[in-house]
């Protein structure tokens, strides 16, 4: 099996995980390095050997690689997703998938021409208690109630990186697209209309953006759901995480087990941990009380954040050894993107988005 040779574009958090997850994976191998400031960097040992670029485009030409990730802020993704595709390489980018929905099918309509696969850095769609969680949501009945949020706290390193994503992506769109991805998910009804409330907490970011956003969305099926996403100093610790799924015949969420200690809501492994489900059963005995007691599903065992990344290019690797149909995967990509993108629409000009 031939080996697929990747140039990694962006070296922040995301990127450097994935730099190092394709070094650990038979089939893969680093063609280059790219972003801006690569002289300056102190990589770690197993990324010092690979060619090192500053600019996209000379990376691209002088590599000629098979796999092209993109780990860099939002606004290039489509751009360098669609270069890439064309010069012949399979990509993986990181979400978003674009800034617009139409620069998102753009790149999907540039994948289906093409031939190359593009997976989307949905990490949740990797993550078995995530996996299970969705699992049993969908046995829980129609309509659904989908409660969840994702506040961070940040403060030092973790609030520049917030306000570096401020320059572009509120807080709805950025983290937003996860949990929405989540939510159509299960349901699998169609998203109907979307309404988004959102404030700015401090001026320390581009003049109309919000650091604080709440977005609504109704389903054809009847389903409901919300998420509410805030960064800064100022935010709460309070109910920081909340993962849960309400239907006919009872609930499940996603809990932290008293044991698991201290956590920090700006913890990149707390955004993907789950500790524990569980499961809340709605039947009734004849007396009115509960006829099953909850269930608790231990998920202690789970991968962290930089295994998940693995996986993800685990992922990336079969989809091209194996030509897997990746059509439903891009078109979803799309949908979470409209969605809550129609929340921000609708945080900026006070309206209910009919989708």
């Amino acid at each position: 099996m031939s080996v697929q040779r990747v140039l990694v574009v962006g070296l922040g958090n995301m990127g450097l995980s994935h730099a190092l997850a394709y070094t650990r994976i038979e089939g893969y191998e680093i063609a280059g390095l790219c972003t801006r400031n690569i002289d300056s960097m102190e990589l770690p040992e197993a990324l010092r050997g690979a060619p090192r670029f500053s600019d996209f485009e000379e990376a691209l030409t002088a590599t000629k690689p098979d796999v092209v990730s993109i780990n860099t802020w939002s606004d290039t993704h489509a751009p360098y997703a669609i270069r890439a595709m064309e010069a012949g390489a399979h990509v993986f980018v990181e979400k978003p998938l674009a800034d617009t929905v139409e620069d998102a099918q753009r790149v999907v309509d540039t994948a289906m021409r093409t031939g190359r696969k593009l997976v989307i850095g949905y990490i949740l769609r990797h993550h078995p208690s995530w996996i299970k969680f969705i699992e049993i949501a969908r046995t829980l009945g129609t309509p659904h109630v989908f409660r969840m949020n994702l506040n961070q706290q940040s403060s030092g390193a973790a609030w520049e990186a917030h306000k570096r994503l401020l320059q572009s992506l509120s807080p709805i769109v950025d983290c937003g697209v996860h949990y929405v991805d989540v939510m159509c998910q299960i349901t699998k009804a169609k998203p109907v209309q979307v309404h988004g409330v959102g404030t700015r907490l401090t001026e320390d970011m581009p003049a109309g953006m919000y650091n604080y956003g709440h977005l609504h969305v109704t389903f054809d099926d009847g389903s409901v759901g919300w998420y509410e996403a805030g960064w800064g100093p100022m935010m709460s610790e309070t109910a920081y995480f909340v993962k849960d799924v309400i239907g006919p015949k009872g609930s499940v969420s996603i809990v932290m087990a008293e044991t698991v200690g201290d956590i920090r809501s700006d913890d990149i492994n707390a955004h993907t941990k789950t500790n524990q489900i569980l499961l809340h059963h709605a039947a009734l005995k004849d007396d009115g009380a509960f006829a099953k007691a909850d269930e608790r599903i231990s998920t202690t065992d789970e991968p962290d954040h930089d295994d998940l990344c693995e996986r993800e290019q685990r992922y990336l690797l079969r989809a091209i050894q194996e030509d897997l149909d990746l059509t439903d995967h891009m078109n979803d990509a799309v949908r979470s993107l409209r969605i809550v993108l129609a929340a921000d629409e609708a945080v900026r000009t006070g309206r209910v988005v009919t989708l």
